[in-house]
Protein backbone atom coordinates (compact mmCIF):
# COMPACT_ATOMS: atom_id res chain seq x y z
CA UNK A 1 0.00 0.00 0.00
CA UNK A 2 2.64 2.35 0.72
CA UNK A 3 4.60 1.99 -2.29
CA UNK A 4 1.44 2.75 -4.26
CA UNK A 5 1.18 5.61 -2.87
CA UNK A 6 4.94 6.88 -2.94
CA UNK A 7 4.24 5.79 -6.46
CA UNK A 8 1.16 7.64 -6.97
CA UNK A 9 2.46 10.92 -5.26
CA UNK A 10 5.53 11.22 -7.65
CA UNK A 11 3.25 10.52 -10.50
CA UNK A 12 2.10 14.07 -9.70
CA UNK A 13 4.63 15.85 -8.68
CA UNK A 14 6.78 14.64 -11.65
CA UNK A 15 7.14 17.01 -14.70
CA UNK A 16 9.42 15.54 -17.33
CA UNK A 17 11.84 18.30 -18.22
CA UNK A 18 10.75 20.08 -21.67
CA UNK A 19 13.65 20.58 -24.33
CA UNK A 20 13.42 24.23 -26.28
CA UNK A 21 15.20 24.39 -29.62
CA UNK A 22 16.44 27.64 -30.80
CA UNK A 23 15.97 26.81 -34.15
CA UNK A 24 12.46 25.68 -35.95
CA UNK A 25 12.83 24.67 -39.62
CA UNK A 26 9.58 25.46 -42.05
CA UNK A 27 9.20 24.21 -45.38
CA UNK A 28 11.21 25.95 -48.00
CA UNK A 29 10.28 28.51 -50.14
CA UNK A 30 11.83 32.10 -51.49
CA UNK A 31 12.59 34.75 -49.61
CA UNK A 32 9.92 37.12 -51.09
CA UNK A 33 7.12 34.07 -50.29
CA UNK A 34 8.63 34.21 -46.73
CA UNK A 35 8.12 37.46 -46.29
CA UNK A 36 4.52 37.52 -47.95
CA UNK A 37 3.28 34.96 -45.95
CA UNK A 38 5.04 36.52 -42.33
CA UNK A 39 2.83 39.96 -43.85
CA UNK A 40 -0.28 37.71 -44.45
CA UNK A 41 -0.12 35.78 -41.01
CA UNK A 42 -0.28 39.13 -39.11
CA UNK A 43 3.18 39.98 -38.83
CA UNK A 44 5.64 42.89 -39.78
CA UNK A 45 8.78 42.92 -41.26
CA UNK A 46 10.95 45.28 -40.26
CA UNK A 47 14.42 44.64 -42.15
CA UNK A 48 15.28 42.10 -44.65
CA UNK A 49 19.55 41.63 -45.58
CA UNK A 50 22.21 39.27 -46.41
CA UNK A 51 23.98 37.92 -43.43
CA UNK A 52 26.39 35.03 -45.44
CA UNK A 53 26.09 34.65 -49.22
CA UNK A 54 22.99 32.32 -51.08
CA UNK A 55 20.71 34.04 -47.99
CA UNK A 56 18.22 36.12 -46.70
CA UNK A 57 17.41 37.54 -43.21
CA UNK A 58 13.95 37.98 -42.49
CA UNK A 59 13.35 40.61 -39.30
CA UNK A 60 9.63 40.73 -37.71
CA UNK A 61 8.41 41.97 -35.03
CA UNK A 62 3.98 42.04 -34.29
CA UNK A 63 2.35 43.88 -31.27
CA UNK A 64 2.77 41.22 -28.93
CA UNK A 65 6.96 41.21 -29.32
CA UNK A 66 6.44 45.04 -29.15
CA UNK A 67 4.61 45.18 -25.68
CA UNK A 68 6.90 42.49 -24.28
CA UNK A 69 9.92 44.03 -25.59
CA UNK A 70 8.82 47.08 -23.89
CA UNK A 71 9.25 46.32 -20.62
CA UNK A 72 12.32 46.92 -18.57
CA UNK A 73 15.52 45.67 -20.32
CA UNK A 74 13.50 43.04 -22.28
CA UNK A 75 14.09 44.45 -25.84
CA UNK A 76 15.74 42.20 -27.41
CA UNK A 77 13.06 39.70 -27.69
CA UNK A 78 10.92 42.51 -29.84
CA UNK A 79 11.85 40.67 -33.21
CA UNK A 80 12.50 37.30 -34.45
CA UNK A 81 14.31 36.16 -37.00
CA UNK A 82 13.77 33.77 -40.75
CA UNK A 83 16.80 32.84 -42.34
CA UNK A 84 16.28 31.31 -45.57
CA UNK A 85 19.31 29.60 -46.68
CA UNK A 86 19.06 29.53 -50.85
CA UNK A 87 23.00 27.19 -50.82
CA UNK A 88 20.86 24.84 -48.76
CA UNK A 89 17.63 24.93 -49.25
CA UNK A 90 16.50 25.21 -45.53
CA UNK A 91 14.26 28.22 -44.07
CA UNK A 92 14.88 28.42 -40.08
CA UNK A 93 13.30 30.76 -37.98
CA UNK A 94 13.92 31.36 -34.44
CA UNK A 95 11.80 29.89 -32.00
CA UNK A 96 9.38 32.15 -29.91
CA UNK A 97 9.35 29.86 -27.09
CA UNK A 98 13.26 29.71 -26.38
CA UNK A 99 14.33 33.41 -27.14
CA UNK A 100 11.49 34.46 -24.86
CA UNK A 101 12.15 32.17 -22.02
CA UNK A 102 15.88 33.30 -22.40
CA UNK A 103 15.14 36.99 -22.70
CA UNK A 104 11.96 37.57 -20.66
CA UNK A 105 13.24 35.52 -17.73
CA UNK A 106 10.89 36.42 -14.53
CA UNK A 107 8.82 38.47 -16.89
CA UNK A 108 8.74 35.29 -19.38
CA UNK A 109 4.26 35.18 -20.05
CA UNK A 110 4.72 31.34 -21.89
CA UNK A 111 0.93 31.17 -23.21
CA UNK A 112 2.37 34.78 -25.12
CA UNK A 113 5.13 32.68 -26.39
CA UNK A 114 3.08 30.01 -27.04
CA UNK A 115 0.95 31.60 -29.45
CA UNK A 116 3.63 33.56 -31.42
CA UNK A 117 4.49 29.86 -32.48
CA UNK A 118 1.21 29.14 -33.02
CA UNK A 119 0.96 32.45 -34.88
CA UNK A 120 4.52 31.64 -36.88
CA UNK A 121 3.35 28.07 -38.13
CA UNK A 122 -0.09 28.95 -39.41
CA UNK A 123 1.94 31.48 -41.76
CA UNK A 124 4.87 29.14 -42.48
CA UNK A 125 3.47 25.61 -42.39
CA UNK A 126 4.71 22.85 -40.27
CA UNK A 127 7.64 24.24 -37.78
CA UNK A 128 10.26 21.43 -36.52
CA UNK A 129 12.74 21.86 -33.85
CA UNK A 130 16.10 21.79 -34.58
CA UNK A 131 18.17 18.99 -32.79
CA UNK A 132 19.90 21.44 -30.77
CA UNK A 133 18.08 22.02 -27.37
CA UNK A 134 18.09 23.31 -23.78
CA UNK A 135 15.95 22.67 -20.61
CA UNK A 136 13.43 25.32 -20.50
CA UNK A 137 14.05 25.79 -17.11
CA UNK A 138 17.46 26.32 -17.88
CA UNK A 139 16.97 29.10 -20.37
CA UNK A 140 16.37 31.88 -17.93
CA UNK A 141 19.79 31.76 -16.08
CA UNK A 142 22.00 30.40 -19.29
CA UNK A 143 25.27 30.86 -19.25
CA UNK A 144 27.77 28.83 -21.63
CA UNK A 145 29.87 27.79 -18.42
CA UNK A 146 31.55 28.86 -15.14
CA UNK A 147 32.99 32.47 -15.84
CA UNK A 148 31.18 33.14 -18.79
CA UNK A 149 28.22 35.96 -18.86
CA UNK A 150 24.72 35.82 -18.38
CA UNK A 151 21.80 37.65 -20.19
CA UNK A 152 21.96 40.44 -17.92
CA UNK A 153 25.85 41.18 -18.44
CA UNK A 154 25.52 42.85 -20.97
CA UNK A 155 27.82 46.01 -22.79
CA UNK A 156 27.18 49.34 -22.81
CA UNK A 157 28.58 50.81 -26.04
CA UNK A 158 27.72 54.36 -25.58
CA UNK A 159 25.38 57.16 -23.61
CA UNK A 160 23.22 59.90 -25.07
CA UNK A 161 19.80 60.61 -26.08
CA UNK A 162 17.90 58.07 -28.43
CA UNK A 163 17.91 60.80 -30.96
CA UNK A 164 22.13 61.07 -31.19
CA UNK A 165 22.82 58.03 -31.01
CA UNK A 166 20.55 56.66 -33.84
CA UNK A 167 21.75 60.34 -35.59
CA UNK A 168 25.26 58.88 -35.20
CA UNK A 169 24.10 55.04 -36.73
CA UNK A 170 23.04 57.23 -39.31
CA UNK A 171 26.06 58.69 -40.08
CA UNK A 172 28.90 56.43 -39.55
CA UNK A 173 29.87 55.01 -43.02
CA UNK A 174 26.90 56.42 -44.87
CA UNK A 175 24.75 54.60 -42.60
CA UNK A 176 24.91 51.44 -44.53
CA UNK A 177 25.09 49.64 -40.95
CA UNK A 178 21.78 50.64 -39.86
CA UNK A 179 19.08 47.97 -40.90
CA UNK A 180 16.16 48.96 -39.08
CA UNK A 181 14.86 51.32 -36.11
CA UNK A 182 11.90 49.83 -33.81
CA UNK A 183 10.51 52.28 -31.30
CA UNK A 184 8.46 50.18 -28.26
CA UNK A 185 8.50 52.88 -25.66
CA UNK A 186 8.87 56.17 -24.90
CA UNK A 187 12.57 55.64 -23.54
CA UNK A 188 13.09 52.14 -25.34
CA UNK A 189 14.35 51.43 -28.71
CA UNK A 190 15.47 48.40 -30.84
CA UNK A 191 18.18 48.69 -33.40
CA UNK A 192 19.56 46.30 -35.80
CA UNK A 193 22.87 46.52 -36.86
CA UNK A 194 24.88 45.24 -40.02
CA UNK A 195 27.98 43.63 -38.56
CA UNK A 196 30.96 43.49 -41.28
CA UNK A 197 31.33 40.66 -43.48
CA UNK A 198 34.63 40.05 -42.12
CA UNK A 199 33.13 39.40 -38.88
CA UNK A 200 29.73 38.04 -39.67
CA UNK A 201 31.95 34.92 -41.54
CA UNK A 202 31.83 33.45 -38.20
CA UNK A 203 28.41 31.50 -39.00
CA UNK A 204 29.46 29.79 -41.75
CA UNK A 205 32.04 28.09 -39.77
CA UNK A 206 29.83 27.38 -36.53
CA UNK A 207 26.59 26.45 -38.34
CA UNK A 208 24.31 28.45 -41.40
CA UNK A 209 21.29 26.79 -39.65
CA UNK A 210 21.37 28.78 -36.61
CA UNK A 211 22.34 32.29 -38.49
CA UNK A 212 19.18 33.85 -37.53
CA UNK A 213 21.02 35.53 -34.60
CA UNK A 214 21.96 38.04 -37.21
CA UNK A 215 21.60 40.95 -37.08
CA UNK A 216 23.17 42.00 -34.14
CA UNK A 217 20.32 44.52 -32.29
CA UNK A 218 21.60 47.89 -29.84
CA UNK A 219 19.00 48.34 -27.21
CA UNK A 220 18.80 52.20 -26.12
CA UNK A 221 17.19 52.55 -22.95
CA UNK A 222 17.30 55.56 -20.82
CA UNK A 223 20.10 56.81 -22.12
CA UNK A 224 22.24 54.26 -22.98
CA UNK A 225 23.13 51.61 -25.65
CA UNK A 226 23.62 48.29 -24.40
CA UNK A 227 24.08 45.05 -26.80
CA UNK A 228 24.05 41.59 -25.00
CA UNK A 229 27.10 40.13 -24.25
CA UNK A 230 28.55 38.19 -27.39
CA UNK A 231 29.53 35.21 -25.58
CA UNK A 232 26.08 34.99 -24.21
CA UNK A 233 24.22 35.62 -27.20
CA UNK A 234 26.77 33.53 -29.82
CA UNK A 235 26.10 30.72 -26.81
CA UNK A 236 22.49 30.53 -26.49
CA UNK A 237 22.09 30.97 -29.95
CA UNK A 238 23.87 27.17 -30.50
CA UNK A 239 23.47 25.36 -27.72
CA UNK A 240 25.83 22.60 -29.19
CA UNK A 241 28.69 24.87 -29.68
CA UNK A 242 31.65 22.59 -27.90
CA UNK A 243 34.56 24.45 -26.34
CA UNK A 244 36.62 23.74 -29.27
CA UNK A 245 34.07 25.20 -31.45
CA UNK A 246 34.13 28.52 -29.08
CA UNK A 247 37.84 28.58 -29.32
CA UNK A 248 37.44 28.64 -32.78
CA UNK A 249 36.10 31.71 -32.96
CA UNK A 250 37.46 33.05 -30.06
CA UNK A 251 37.86 36.70 -31.36
CA UNK A 252 34.72 37.05 -32.62
CA UNK A 253 32.99 38.50 -29.52
CA UNK A 254 35.33 41.05 -28.86
CA UNK A 255 35.38 41.99 -32.97
CA UNK A 256 31.70 42.74 -33.00
CA UNK A 257 32.26 44.39 -29.42
CA UNK A 258 34.90 47.04 -31.06
CA UNK A 259 32.99 47.44 -34.48
CA UNK A 260 29.66 48.63 -32.66
CA UNK A 261 31.41 51.02 -30.20
CA UNK A 262 33.37 52.72 -33.57
CA UNK A 263 29.82 53.21 -34.74
CA UNK A 264 28.93 55.53 -32.00
CA UNK A 265 32.52 57.51 -31.66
Amino acid sequence: MLKMFVALLLCFVYVEAKELSPVLFAPYEKAQTIEKKLSEGGFKVVATYQAVPQSTTIVYTDETLKKEGAKKNRAFVAVMKVFVDDKEKKVSASNPLYFGKAFMQDDYDKAAFEKERSKLEGALGTLTPSKDSLDEDDLGDYHFMMGMPYYEDQIEVAEGSSEKLIAKLKSYEGGKHLLFVLPLSNDSTLVGYDLNDETEKFVDKIGRSNASLLPWTIKIENGKATILHPKYYIAISYPKLSMGDFMGIHSVPGEIEEEIEAAFK
